[in-house]
């Protein structure tokens, strides 16, 4: 048996033009949704991620604007820039560039965000409410993995899914969107042991532990699903997943290549959660007329 790709460019491209057509319709309704990116320090990963950002948002016919900073920058420029852009109308989403010099509090430059304009799904309110299964801005991977997981038919109702990593942008996120889906949900992580026995009662896994070739065929049951959310480079400097994909596809269902799998859905629920965040600016002003 051999998997069944999960295309996640293919089904990024199907969600973008979706997004596109809703970013027509509000433009017709008198709003631009607007994403400001701030990206602090010159770390050449980030400004990859930054600069592929911009580019969704001008395919999508979105308003950005990217704001770029020293590491110099003192952790009260970043908040005063924060607040300036929490009570600016034309942005519905902020996004800070993670990881922050070390000088700088990720956690309190986060919480600065405004809830309504979290489109990154960080702050603990939006992070509670999706827990209590309330309506949320999601994080964009966690997010990604969901949509790619039902655009796939893949059933997760009733299912056991195994989270292997417990990071708090995706580990953990991705293990309760999938347990407000009804699926049983194990989290293992460095310090479970007999990883093997879990995993192969699974019928999806997800790797996010950041290892190149983590998990290979031996941790797969026959069929199961199999998410990669890794990124890595291999001894060859090529990009892998935590998947040792050629040999977990010959006994996997499905499973996702690295890349051109979860990849390409990160961005594309960053571009949804802003477009959410613009309509739901829309409804309150048209509620607030009436």
């Amino acid at each position: 048996m051999t998997a069944t790709i999960i295309d996640g460019k293919e089904i990024a491209k199907k969600k973008k033009q979706e997004i596109a057509n809703e970013v027509e319709k509000l433009k017709a309704e008198g709003i631009v949704p607007g994403l400001a990116v701030i990206l602090v320090g010159d770390n050449q990963a980030s400004r990859t991620y930054v600069n592929s950002k911009q580019r969704a948002c001008k395919e999508l016919g979105m308003h950005s604007v990217q704001i770029e900073y020293p590491e110099s920058l003192t952790e009260e420029e970043l908040l005063g820039k924060i607040a300036e852009l929490n009570q600016d109308d034309t942005i519905h989403g902020i996004l800070v560039q993670l990881p922050l010099p070390k000088a700088i509090n990720e956690t309190r430059v986060i919480e600065a965000i405004s809830p309504e304009k979290d489109v990154d799904g960080f702050h603990p309110v939006n992070i509670g409410r999706m827990i209590t299964g309330q309506d949320a801005f999601i994080s964009c991977t966690p997010f990604g993995i969901l949509v790619m997981l039902k655009e796939a038919g893949i059933e997760i109702a009733g299912k056991h899914a195994v989270v292997v990593g417990r990071s708090n942008i995706v580990g953990k996120p991705v293990g309760q969107l999938l347990l407000n889906e009804n699926a049983t949900v194990t989290y293992c992580h460095s310090r479970t042991k007999d990883l093997e026995k879990h995993t192969l009662e699974a019928d999806i896994i997800v790797a996010a532990v950041g290892r190149a070739g983590f998990i290979t065929e031996r941790h797969v049951k026959p069929g199961a699903v199999v998410i990669d959310v890794g990124i890595n480079r291999n001894e060859a400097g090529k990009l892998c997943g935590d998947v040792a994909f050629e040999e977990a596809k010959e006994k996997a269902g499905f499973i996702t290549p690295v890349p051109g799998g979860v990849g390409p859905m990160t961005i594309t629920m960053l571009m949804f959660n802003t477009l959410k965040s613009a309509r739901n600016h829309l409804n309150k002003l048209q509620s607030s007329k009436s």
